[in-house]
């Protein structure tokens, strides 16, 4: 595949929380389709246009963002594009990982992000 997307799915936490852990990916994956926007929803997702091979996730920002409340973030796309955006979150922010999933061609992750 030379283009696929990544699916974050965030639950918990507000919309500011949101908008850290996927200003976190941009890095790695580039702008998502639009920003989280609705300060009203429980759940908010964003899609990133993936290459086949995402950059490798760097060092976190050292004045990296904050989170108010615990996050849970299920990641959804390539093998590839999982794994770094996995990496690329726990290295921003205190992670567990919740376990993964794998289809034919996607992987499916959850992690807990904490503050």
């Amino acid at each position: 595949m030379s283009d696929t997307q990544l699916t974050v799915v965030l639950s918990g936490g507000g919309i500011d929380d949101a908008r850290a852990v996927v200003h976190a990916l941009q890095d790695v994956f580039g702008a998502p389709d639009e920003l989280p926007a609705d300060d009203g929803a429980t759940v908010r997702t964003a899609t990133f246009g993936s290459p086949s091979q995402p950059k490798a996730p760097g060092a976190p920002d050292a004045g990296g963002a904050r989170l108010s409340a615990p996050v849970t973030v299920t990641v959804q796309g390539t093998p590839q594009a999982v794994s770094a955006a996995s990496e690329t979150l726990a290295r921003a922010f205190t992670a567990r990982d919740d376990g993964a999933a794998s289809g034919d061609q996607e992987q499916e992750r959850e992690l807990h992000l904490v503050p």
